[in-house]
């Protein structure tokens, strides 16, 4: 089952680096890694998308709380959560194709960011079966580059005052 952790770290040399370490020595898996500083310039977020039983990501769970550059470690998946990501596509934008491409941009709710004489770039964020959607529906009129950003995730508050 897929988890995502939001890690909250101090904003030091190595400490990613760290973090990568303890999944890679013991053979977990990181799908997904973003990190960037908070209003604190002192802490860092660090959304981290990986997969496995429950015991198994409570075991990573421990075993990053014990890392001394962790304050502290949320598996937002748990409850009710918002998660993003973003990825610029390159797409082909000949003069047959522009008008396809411009529809599912449209329906999807993309941004055009930069134009050429030959390709569009596109701007998509959403959930990651959003960018599939999109990705898949632009893969037969021929994309040329890809570059996504990790899922980013914060648990949602309760609804009552």
């Amino acid at each position: 089952m897929k988890h995502t952790l939001s890690v909250l770290v101090e904003n030091n040399p190595g400490a990613l680096s760290r973090i990568a370490g303890l999944f890679s020595g013991r053979g977990f898996n990181i799908e997904s890694l973003c990190v960037a500083a908070t209003l604190d310039p002192t802490l860092s977020h660090l959304t981290l998308v990986t997969s496995g039983a429950d015991l198994i990501i409570e075991q990573i769970i421990k075993q990053l709380n014990r890392l001394v550059d962790v304050y502290k470690v949320v598996d937002v998946s748990e409850g009710e959560y918002v998660e993003r990501e973003m990825a610029l596509i390159k797409v082909k934008a000949e003069d047959e194709s522009r008008a396809e491409v411009l529809r599912i941009v449209d329906i999807f709710r993309c941004k055009v960011v930069d134009v050429s004489p030959k390709t569009y770039t596109l701007e998509v964020t959403g959930p990651d079966s959003k960018l599939k959607a999109v990705i898949e529906l632009l893969r037969p009129i021929g994309i040329k580059e890809i570059a996504r950003t990790g899922t980013i995730a914060m648990s949602r508050e309760k609804k009552t005052a």
